[in-house]
């Protein structure tokens, strides 16, 4: 646990590492297993959760790590809940970490873009997650892919409109009110 993230108490109760038979104990549980990561891959900007690398299934310092079994329970609930969305559906490897629903980042975007003089004007994708502009916003170092979903959601209620680049993050999104 070397990284500067500050884990909750409840990650060094050993318990916590095996899934527990009770349902109620076992909601109370997952819950917790969701909240945690969500809340390391939010605080590191992490978009895509490597199932084999990721450091929150093990905790060297009491000795327990999660089992293969209840490894997948965790990341199917995680799932399941609307919070992460697997990459590659059959090998379930790679889950995309949604620190957002798509309709709340469209919500944060729309909301940036007309505090921030955007409407009826053009911004690339890149600005949008890479932009001096959106520092501390919600959408900040976002997903590509995500991002795409926002504006999509946007396209739709007739708020933006996007455009193609010479490159995908050269696309470009025009707001309207």
């Amino acid at each position: 646990m070397g990284d500067s993230f500050d884990y909750p108490e409840f990650y060094s109760f050993p318990p916590f590492f095996t899934i527990q038979p009770v349902a109620a104990t076992r909601e109370k549980q997952l819950s917790l297993w969701r909240d945690l990561i969500l809340k390391y891959h939010t605080s590191k900007r992490i978009s895509i959760l490597v199932v084999h690398e990721c450091p929150l299934w093990e905790n060297s310092e009491i000795s327990r790590s999660l089992s293969k079994d209840d490894l997948d329970i965790v990341m199917a609930d995680f799932v399941k809940s609307g919070h992460g969305e697997w990459e590659d559906q059959s090998l379930k490897t790679r889950c995309r970490i949604l620190w957002r629903r798509p309709e709340a980042f469209a919500s944060d975007i729309y909301q940036w873009a007309d505090s921030n003089g955007y409407i009826n004007s053009v911004c690339t994708l890149y600005e949008l997650h890479s932009g001096e502009d959106v520092n501390g916003t919600s959408f900040e170092g976002a997903d590509e892919e995500l991002l795409r979903r926002a504006i999509g959601i946007l396209e739709g209620q007739g708020k933006a409109k996007l455009f193609k680049g010479e490159t995908s993050s050269e696309d470009g999104v025009k707001f309207f009110r």
